[in-house]
Order: structure tokens, then C-alpha cells, then sequence
């Protein structure tokens, strides 16, 4: 089995005098400045310090033997000798003991709570059960001087005598792979159960089957790893793979070693079109079914009418099992659209027969039956809050992604819920919607939801999405530093104002994520770019993320240098260009550069009126984000796009003055993946006086096709007329409407996505 000895030989830092000497070690830190993440519940400096070297032993109980053996490879693996090791009560006066105790005091029943006391003589590691053991152990891997230049084997450790209790603040705390949409191979999930090990987190939630392909074998069906384990590309290329089963079953004992759970999710009623490309028999349709090799959500479902698909997934299910001794199994249930069971003949059978009165208790009927079979197996089913949708199943757990409505309705049924809400959870997401400090203020218990409810909240996940994840560098940079503030949050539940003390413990865990291979991001956008007006004239402003943080620009247009300059100041906005800014963190560069388009124009700034509220999710700048000069990018979270669902939009703009003007421009995005679409009318009407209205009268309307990336385009509409003298311009902008017939979440009302109007 793969030990990632790399791993624990330069995470293992305790203080260290290569001298021999036995005064106190000058390295020894104070306690005030300790760095561990999650913080503890308690922790209490002593006087003297305690001395692992080749005179020490570790003592423990045979219900102790993995605990006892990890820690002492810990050890070993960084010493120039070895530790003896004994099964018994040891009466060595340099004793490092790991010992299960009967009872704690009240503030520390649980499970995984545990004590660590430090004094001359002994190091002791106390806990109710072997789980509170590991997570002590992970503990005293942090209580170590933060001597990043590498770790040399000593004779001799020093750790500064202490008192430590802890016990977490949640029960579930859990992080969430994709595998499917790209996959990682085995080694990559071990180095991500240490690293979750190390941060006390206890959930590995691996998501093994999707539309994009299908990763574990299941020797009943051989297909789903010929035919739906691999997709062919929009480039013809052959992408896939999967995990034998020895693999999966070394990934659950490598877990299981370190009280790690790993909860294996098999989608279904949806997200199975790779399932059906290989056995379409199972599908509504019955035949013509490819692995998907595009993003979104698609039509093809099991049918919920034949009673083999029922068979087809049990068969799956009792292997899954086999390999995975989880209490939960996680069966998905999210984005099942029901567009084919609306015109399955079978299906609508099942649903006269059934007593069903539309689709959504269709889906509930599915999920029922799946949690039957598990709950006759003593598993116990959890999946996204679709499920709710016709009626939770009895005994379901909800995993709360879409806000925390889900979860609370949940909790209010007495249903536990794991909270995932995609405004604090989705790793996929960019910092600029989900960064460092917003996952640090999650609370997974809802404000909203009555004290009484609250113990039906288990914990919550951090979701990795992968579909624009394609390796394995891009997913360290995703997943860290962002997990590690979840991990936080979930076992110390900090006081949401003490950011700043996160922030400054985690700079002294960077080094050891380097060196264990993690390839870790940034932690927030370094720079928020915004405009003003001041005295008639127009300026940027350069907003650090951080103060640790030192900015540099430079602009590309007609006139500028390519030379960066420290940014010390506003700066005039003279003509249009792009502005570049690089951040510098400790004299290295922080994140990547920030490329900004911002164009001079005659509205800059005009106040706008709207028909109706920002969307809370995409307000943009607020009610100057459609004249603040700052263009919208590909990436339709990028600040500076204002979103509106379902509905017609109006915007008026007063310019201020009466204006002579024959050109209007203004940006679309379109990507129907995520169900934003151009608009299907786009009128402007022009006023002198607010009150009577004149439609201009176009001589041209261009909307033009911008390069599509990853299915996303930017649609600029330009319009261009003979001259007019205005002072207010009205925009009437019609949603598209529904999705169409053609499109996999049809009759799905669409968004609208809009970036600056300019005038000349």
C-alpha cells in the first residue's frame, strides 16, 4: 500500500535541538503563537518540555494497534532511530502514550474528542474511542516549529509541555470529488485523504457516476467500463477511465485507517446517460444513447416504469456495498429533468397504476423503492434536495445544495441534513463568487431554522465539481486553501470575526501543503477594480484583497507603455483600454494577472432606473454597473454582470444633459448550459423630457457572435442610427423565454445577462 512516506517525514515538525543538550530548547514556541488549524477547543501552557529521542517509548492497547503504528512510523520516518514500542502499560520515564479512557468530562463526550498533556515525563494522547486517538495524533503533527526549509532525521524532538481538549463542533465534515467529468487517479485520492486526515476532516464523498462517464467496476455489467467509463470528445479524442476494485478497496482501507468514511455516490434518476449508453435498454428510449461529452443537464433517465431498471440498479448497488462499508450511500437525485417520462408510455403506466399524481411523485416513487433496497441492507440512503421534490422517502438524509431552503425543510421534517449551498460550498465556483473568507462565515445551521431543529444538521461538504477541472493541479488549486477553512469551520465553529487570526495561522501552513504536493491557490480575488466620477473627471481604483497584498498595473491601449507601476493612487481613466494588474504576495506573484476592459464613453456614470430589483446573485455594481465603463468577460461571475431570471427588463437612463448621439452598444452572454440565453427583442426608445417616448429608428441591430469558449459567448449588440438629440434613453430588453424543445431542460425559464450600454 502506498504510504505517502514523503508526506509524514516533512509534516512531523516538533521542535528539534540537534545539540544534545538538555536545557530548554530556544526553538520551543510559545503557546500564543501556535498555529493549528482547526483551532482547539482549549488549550493551556506548562512549564518544561518533553523529549522524544532514542531513550522513548510508545505504549498502547491492542484497540490501538493502527493508531499506535502511525504514529510511531510519524516518528521513525524522521529520527535517526526507532521507537520502542510496547502493548501494555510501560513504566519508561520517556513515555509517549496513547490511552482509551472510560469517561471525559461533560464538555468532552464525544466520539472524537481527546486530551493531549504534555509534561517532562510523558506525552499522553487520551480519548473515549481510537477515533478521538487519530484525531489527537493529527494535533501533535501541528504542534511542531514551523521549520519549512526541510526536515533532516535528529537524534533528538522537543515538544513544549501543554495541555490540549478538543472535540469537534459538527459530526459530519466532508469534502466532495467529482471523478467523473475528469478523472483522478488513486494516488491523487490518497494524497487527498491525508491531507483531509490532517485537517480533521472525516467525510471522503466520491462522485462515481455521471452523464461524462462511469468509474467503478460492477461484474454484472462489464459494459459500464467498455462502453460508459469513456467518451469521445468534441475533437475525436477518447477520454475516461476507472478504478478496479482493489483500488477502490485500498482507497476505503487507506481512509479507514486514518477514520476516514468514504461515501460512494451512484447517480440516479438522472445524470445516467453514461449508464445508458451502455445498456440503453434500461432508458425510455431504448436505443441511440452516447456518453455525453458536453456540461449541463440531459434528458436521458432511467425509466421508472420497467421494473429490470429496478433490478439493473440493485445488481449495481449490492457491489457498491461490496467495496463500500459506508452507513450512507448517496444516490444523487438531483436534476432529473422529465421530459422522457412525460412521453414514456411505461412510465405514465406506473404512475395510473401507482396512484401518482405527476412526474416530481414519480421521482419520489424511484427514490422510495432505491431506499428500500438500501434500508434492507442497512444502509441508509442521503442525496441532493430534489429528492424532496413528491414527498422525502422515509429514513433520507438531504445534502442542501441549492441555498439552504432544502435543508431546512428538511431539518423542520426531521430529516438530517449535510448543508453543501453553492454560495459558501462549490469549490468549482471562482474566488470571485466564493473566496477564502466567505467559506470561512459559513454557518451550516441557518438562522432561519428554529433551535429546536438545529440537531438535525449533521455538518456540511465542500462540493469539486470537475467538469472545468481537466488535472490535477488545477484541482489542488481549487480545493486548498478553501477546504481548509471549511475544515475550520466545521470542527471549531470560530466566531465569524476572527478571520484575520484564520488568515495569519494558515500562511504558516502553505510550506507544508507545498511540500506534501499540494498545488494550492489563491485566497481571495487579489484586486476589486472599480471606477468613480470625481470633479467631471473619471478615475479607477485598485482595491487590494488583502493588505498583505502589493499591486502593480499596467495598460494595453493606442498610447501606453508595457512597463507594470506600483499602484500608489487613482487612476484617470484618459481613453479605452485594458487594464492589467498583477498582485504580489511576499515578493511572488499571486494568482494570475486581472484583466480588466474598460471603455470611455458618453454615459459614463448615468444614473439608471430598472423595472424591477437586482438579483441578489448578479447585482453587479448595482445601479451604475450598466455605465460604470467596466466590461463583462467570459466568466459571468466576474462582477460585471447583472443577471435577471425569468423576466422582461427596462432600464432608463438619464444622461444628464441633452446629447447629440448615433451609436449604442451594449453586451449579451449567452450560454445555455447554465440556461442564459440572448435576448429575443431588444427596443431603445428616446426622450427630452422623461414623459414622451420615441422609438429610434434602427438602421442596423448587429448582434455579433463572439468566439464561444466551453459553449459561452459574449453577444455585442450594435446599433447604429441616424443622429438624435436625447437626455433619456429607455431599454426594453425581452428574456428569451423558455428553453426549447430541442434543449435537454426544456420548458426551463432562462436568464438574462447584461454589461455596460455605451454612448456615442
Amino acid at each position: 500500500m502506498v504510504k505517502f512516506c514523503g508526506f509524514f517525514a516533512l509534516i512531523f515538525f516538533i521542535v528539534a535541538c540537534s545539540s544534545g543538550e538538555k536545557s530548554y530548547p530556544t526553538e520551543i514556541k510559545l503557546v500564543d503563537s501556535l498555529t493549528l488549524i482547526p483551532q482547539v477547543n482549549l488549550i493551556e501552557k506548562r512549564e518544561g518540555f518533553f523529549t522524544i529521542d532514542k531513550s522513548a517509548e510508545i505504549s498502547y492497547s491492542n484497540a490501538l494497534q493502527n493508531e499506535g503504528d502511525f504514529l510511531s512510523n510519524l516518528i521513525n520516518q524522521v529520527s535517526n532511530f526507532e521507537l520502542k514500542q510496547s502493548i501494555q502499560k510501560s513504566a519508561s520515564s520517556n513515555l509517549i502514550e496513547l490511552k482509551l479512557v472510560d469517561e471525559f468530562p461533560a464538555e468532552l463526550q464525544h466520539g472524537e474528542a481527546y486530551r493531549i498533556l504534555v509534561s517532562n515525563e510523558k506525552l499522553q494522547i487520551s480519548a473515549l474511542t481510537p477515533v478521538g486517538i487519530m484525531r489527537g495524533i493529527q494535533t501533535l503533527r501541528q504542534l511542531f516549529v514551523d521549520d519549512f526549509n526541510g526536515v533532516k532525521k535528529r537524534d533528538e524532538w522537543h515538544l513544549p509541555a501543554l495541555k490540549i481538549e478538543d472535540k469537534p463542533a459538527f459530526e459530519h465534515r466532508g469534502l466532495m470529488i467529482d471523478v467523473c467529468r475528469h478523472f483522478f487517479t488513486k494516488n491523487v485520492i490518497l494524497k487527498y485523504i491525508d491531507a483531509l486526515a490532517f485537517y480533521k476532516m472525516n467525510i471522503l464523498h466520491l462522485h462515481l457516476t455521471e452523464d461524462q462517464g462511469w468509474r467503478m467496476p460492477i461484474d454484472a455489467y462489464p459494459n459500464l467500463n467498455k462502453v460508459a467509463s469513456y467518451r469521445i470528445e468534441k475533437d475525436g479524442s477518447v477520454y475516461g477511465g476507472f478504478y478496479t476494485k482493489d483500488e477502490l478497496k485500498e482507497i476505503v482501507a487507506y481512509a479507514k485507517e486514518r477514520h476516514i468514511v468514504v461515501i460512494p455516490e451512484i447517480e440516479l434518476p438522472g445524470h445516467a446517460q453514461a449508464a445508458l449508453a451502455a445498456y440503453p435498454q434500461y432508458s425510455c428510449v431504448g436505443s441511440d444513447i452516447e456518453v455525453a461529452n458536453d456540461w449541463g443537464v440531459f434528458k436521458e433517465i432511467y425509466c421508472a416504469g420497467n421494473d429490470s431498471t429496478f433490478v439493473f440498479i440493485e445488481q449495481i448497488l449490492k457491489e457498491v456495498m461490496e467495496i463500500f462499508p459506508s452507513e450512507y450511500i448517496h444516490i444523487g437525485g438531483d436534476e432529473a429533468p422529465k421530459f422522457r417520462w412525460q412521453h414514456c408510455a411505461k412510465c405514465q403506466a406506473r404512475m395510473e397504476n401507482e396512484g401518482l399524481i405527476n412526474e416530481h411523485e414519480l421521482q419520489s416513487y424511484f427514490i422510495r423503492r432505491i431506499e428500500k433496497f438500501l434500508n434492507q441492507h442497512d444502509r441508509k440512503l442521503i442525496g441532493w434536495d430534489e429528492i424532496l421534490e413528491g414527498g422525502l422517502s422515509p429514513n433520507a438524509t438531504v445534502q442542501s445544495w441549492r441555498g439552504f431552503e432544502g435543508g431546512i425543510k428538511a431539518a423542520q421534517e426531521k430529516h438530517y441534513v449535510v448543508m453543501s449551498p453553492t454560495s459558501h460550498c462549490y469549490l468549482d465556483y471562482g474566488l470571485d463568487a466564493i473566496d477564502l473568507k466567505k467559506v470561512f462565515q459559513f454557518n451550516p445551521i441557518p438562522i432561519e431554522l428554529e433551535k429546536e431543529f438545529h440537531k438535525y444538521i449533521l455538518g456540511a461538504e465542500c462540493n469539486m465539481w470537475t467538469e472545468h477541472v481537466p488535472d490535477e493541479a488545477s484541482l489542488d488549486a481549487k480545493v486548498f486553501p478553501r477546504a481548509v477553512a471549511l475544515a475550520e469551520v466545521l470542527w471549531a465553529n470560530p466566531p465569524k470575526d476572527r478571520y484575520e487570526d484564520f488568515y495569519a495561522r494558515l500562511q504558516k501552513h502553505y510550506p507544508v501543503l507545498k511540500l506534501i504536493g499540494i498545488n494550492f491557490g489563491a485566497e481571495m480575488i487579489p484586486v476589486k477594480i472599480t471606477t468613480h466620477v470625481e470633479d467631471e473627471e473619471v478615475f479607477i481604483d485598485l482595491i487590494s484583497g488583502h493588505k498583505d497584498l502589493v499591486l502593480k498595473y499596467r495598460w494595453h491601449c493606442d498610447s501606453c507603455g508595457t512597463e507594470f507601476k506600483n499602484y500608489e493612487k487613482k487612476i484617470a481613466l484618459n481613453e479605452s483600454g485594458k487594464l492589467e494588474v498583477q498582485a504580489f504576495k511576499n515578493g511572488d506573484k499571486y494568482g494570475e494577472p486581472i484583466l480588466q476592459e474598460i471603455i470611455l464613453h458618453r454615459a459614463l456614470f448615468s444614473p439608471a432606473v430598472y423595472n424591477q430589483p437586482l438579483n441578489e446573485y448578479y447585482p453587479a455594481a448595482g445601479q451604475h454597473a450598466l455605465t460604470d465603463g467596466k466590461l463583462g468577460s467570459l466568466n459571468f461571475r466576474d462582477g460585471n454582470w447583472q443577471g435577471f431570471w425569468g423576466k422582461d427588463l427596462q432600464v432608463t437612463l438619464d444622461l444628464g444633459e441633452k446629447q447629440f448621439i448615433s451609436k449604442i452598444t451594449t453586451n449579451f452572454v449567452e450560454y445555455s448550459n447554465a440556461w442564459i440565453m440572448r435576448p429575443s427583442r431588444f427596443r431603445i426608445y428616446f426622450s427630452l423630457d422623461n414623459l414622451n417616448w420615441n422609438e429610434i429608428n434602427k438602421i442596423s441591430v448587429l448582434p455579433i457572435n463572439a468566439a464561444v469558449i466551453d459553449g459561452i459567448s459574449i453577444n455585442p449588440f450594435v446599433i447604429t442610427f441616424n443622429t438624435i438629440e436625447t437626455m433619456y434613453l429607455r431599454f426594453e430588453v425581452k428574456n428569451y423565454g423558455k428553453l426549447p424543445p430541442s434543449h435537454e431542460a426544456a420548458g426551463q425559464d432562462t436568464w438574462l445577462f447584461i454589461d455596460e450600454i455605451s454612448i456615442e
